[in-house]
């Protein structure tokens, strides 16, 4: 089984876990959507800073 460490509290925990059963931290999911939209508004924002 993968483990992944809670950055709250450091414990190893299982990757499937949606939150650290130890201190509770909740861990985000995020979507290919909103990376590829961050990723893209931050282009758009350099082109029009640097075009100027």
């Amino acid at each position: 089984m993968m483990k992944k460490e809670c950055p709250s509290c450091a414990m190893e925990i299982a990757t499937d876990c949606k939150e650290c059963p130890i201190c509770g931290y909740g861990f985000v999911e995020q979507t290919p959507w909103i990376k590829w939209t961050a990723i893209l508004l931050l282009i758009i924002f350099l082109l029009i800073y640097f075009i100027r």
